[in-house]
C-alpha cells in the first residue's frame, strides 16, 4: 500500500520515522514551506522535511496543498496519513486517496478537537489524555475513529506531554497502517454530545491570576509551559513562569510572594499557595527560581501582579 505522510513539526517526526522503521511504502511527505527562522531570518525547513530528505523520500512543501491536487492524484498512493500537518485539506485532496486520509490528534476524541489538544487537557485538569487515529472529514476532527491509545498525564508540563504523545502517536501510526492493509477497520463514531473545542493559544492567555485556586494556577503554568509560557508581572517586568507545584499556604495578600529561598518562590493564591521552580526574567534566561532568588531579584513581602 503506497503512502502519502503530511506533517510539519518535530512532534511529527517520531511518527513519520516509525512508519519508515516498519517498512512501509511512504511514496512522499507533505509539508509546510520552508520559513525564516531566528535574528537572520534563516529560511528553515520544517523538522519533517529534513526527516524525509535525509531517508530519500520526495517531499513537497506547498504553500496551498489544494491547488496542487493533480500531483496529489499522480503520487498513486492509497491512504495518507497527517499529523500537525498546519493546512485545511479540502474535499478534493482527500477525494486524491481511496482508502481515505487519516489524521493522528493528540487527545481523546470527541474531547479538545482544535488547535491546543495538549495544552487544554492539562487546563483542564484532566488525568489522562491521548492520541486518537480518525478519519478525515471536512468539519474539525469529528471523524469515526480507528484507533485510540492512552496515557496519564500526571505531573507533566506541555512540553513533557508533547514529547510523550509525539513518541505516543509513533506507535499508533504504525498500528492504523497495519489494521488498514488488513483490512480490519472497525471504525467507532465520535459522541457529539460530548465534544468540547480548543482554540490556538495566545500569549495572552497565559497572564497568571493568582486570585484563583492555586490548583488553577498551577494546572495554567504546566499547560503553557514551555511555550508560550505563563507569565505575571514582578516590580512591573514580565517574569515568565516555566514550572511549579503545590506548597503549603500562609498569611498574606493574593499574589504576594510568602517565601523565597533554595526551594523556590512561594506565591500565595485565592485558595493555597504555589511554590514557582523554574522563571525566566523578562530578556533573560531560563533559570531555577533558586538562582533568581540568590541574585536577590525578589524576596518575601514583594507582590507579583
Amino acid at each position: 500500500m503506497k503512502i502519502v505522510f503530511a506533517g510539519s513539526p518535530q512532534f511529527a517526526v517520531p511518527a513519520l520515522e516509525n512508519l519508515i522503521k516498519a517498512g512501509k511504502d511512504i511514496v512522499a511527505v507533505i509539508t509546510q514551506p520552508d520559513k525564516p527562522t531566528g535574528r537572520k531570518r534563516v529560511l528553515t525547513p520544517t523538522p519533517v522535511k529534513e526527516c524525509a530528505l535525509s531517508h530519500g523520500i520526495p517531499v513537497y512543501d506547498f504553500p496551498k496543498i489544494r491547488e496542487n491536487v493533480k500531483t496529489l492524484k499522480d503520487l498513486g498512493a492509497g491512504v495518507m496519513i497527517t499529523c500537525a500537518y498546519g493546512q485545511i485539506l479540502t474535499q478534493n485532496v482527500l477525494d486524491c486517496f481511496p482508502q481515505g486520509v487519516w489524521n493522528i490528534h493528540a487527545s481523546l476524541l470527541p474531547k479538545f478537537r482544535g488547535a491546543s489538544p495538549v495544552q487544554a487537557a492539562i487546563s483542564a485538569g484532566e488525568t489522562h489524555t491521548g492520541v486518537t487515529v480518525m478519519k478525515t472529514e471536512l468539519s474539525l476532527d469529528t471523524g469515526d475513529m480507528l484507533l485510540v491509545k492512552r496515557c496519564e498525564i500526571g505531573s507533566m508540563t506541555c512540553g513533557e506531554l508533547t514529547q510523550k504523545l509525539s513518541y505516543l502517536g509513533a506507535e499508533a501510526a504504525v498500528e492504523a497502517v497495519n489494521l488498514l492493509q488488513s483490512g480490519q477497520t472497525q471504525l467507532l463514531m465520535q459522541e457529539e454530545s460530548a465534544a468540547t473545542y480548543c482554540k490556538k493559544v495566545q500569549k495572552q492567555d497565559g497572564k497568571l491570576n493568582f486570585n484563583a485556586p492555586a490548583q488553577k494556577v498551577l494546572r495554567l503554568i504546566k499547560a503553557f509551559s514551555p511555550s508560550p509560557a505563563a507569565y505575571c508581572l514582578h516590580s512591573g517586568a514580565a517574569l515568565n513562569v516555566l514550572n511549579a507545584e503545590l506548597t503549603e499556604s500562609g498569611e498574606g495578600q493574593t499574589g504576594e510572594v510568602l517565601r523565597a529561598d533554595k526551594r523556590g518562590i512561594a506565591v500565595k493564591c485565592a485558595g493555597g499557595a504555589v511554590l514557582i521552580t523554574e522563571l525566566q526574567p523578562a530578556g533573560g534566561k531560563i533559570m531555577k527560581a533558586s538562582d533568581f532568588v540568590n541574585g536577590r531579584k525578589i524576596k518575601a513581602g514583594d507582590v507579583l501582579e
